[in-house]
């Protein structure tokens, strides 16, 4: 694991690095298609905005 790799999701333990991976190799767009394939955001629902914010940074044109 990276040294500057960020735990997003504490309820099910996912790391950034996992989540820019997912959207990346899927090309998702959303919150819960970044859930769905990660199951990041999909417990307690408080790193949604997290979430968001990794999807904006790697998809703005």
């Amino acid at each position: 694991m990276d040294e500057n790799d960020v735990l997003i999701c504490n309820c099910n333990e996912i790391y950034r690095s996992e989540i820019v991976k997912a959207i990346k190799e899927k090309g998702l767009k959303t919150v819960e298609e970044v859930g769905e394939e990660t199951t990041a955001g999909t417990t307690c629902g408080q790193c949604q905005d997290d979430i968001q914010d990794i999807l904006d940074e790697l998809n703005k044109p």
